[in-house]
């Protein structure tokens, strides 16, 4: 196969790369990242390709394996690094910015206060999500069905969204 046809073919095949990588970052544009990685990776190694083999396999695994290698490396920086002491010494006086903390505790209110209306069968699996359990956690906790569970969350998010409208523009 030559390289033209070889690009070619990747080319075809990098439609089908799309949804797979959003599937693994759960982002439009870190899907759209990850995709252009992948076909980097694999125009670059087209040596590597044997010819008669699944192309699309192959593809899957390099942008797999980058997904994971990117994952590894964002996990690594963010557990190891301990900043206070950096941070002690590259905040001065001169260069440092205060923010006024009014809005803040505005919006921060008008939110508690939209929670506090919620009825309290979607407030609770919708707190007890915000605050990091698993949907199936919060299905044996307070002894409901998965779909019921997902179904309240999805209903306190609209009620909540329609509540809050006047933040919408600062989204």
């Amino acid at each position: 196969m030559t390289a033209l046809e070889y690009t070619n073919t990747v080319q075809g095949v990098a439609q089908s790369l799309r949804p797979i990588a959003f599937n693994l970052t759960r982002d439009m544009d870190d899907a759209k990242d990850l995709v252009q990685e992948t076909l980097l990776k694999a125009l670059a190694n087209h040596d590597k390709f044997k010819v008669g083999t699944n192309l699309k396999a192959w593809l899957y695994t390099i942008m797999r394996n980058t997904f994971i290698n990117n994952y590894n490396k964002v996990i690594k920086r963010s557990s190891n690094i301990d900043s206070t002491e950096y941070l002690k010494y590259s905040i001065s006086d001169e260069n440092f910015v205060t923010q006024n903390k009014g809005t803040g505790s505005f919006v921060l209110n008008d939110i508690q206060v939209a929670i506090e209306k919620l009825h309290e069968e979607y407030r609770t699996p919708f707190m007890m999500y915000y605050t990091g359990f698993k949907y199936y956690e919060i299905a044996e906790k307070l002894d409901i069905p998965l779909g019921t569970v997902k179904n309240r969350i999805h209903i306190a998010r609209k009620e909540l969204k329609a509540m809050l409208k006047v933040y919408e523009q600062y989204d």
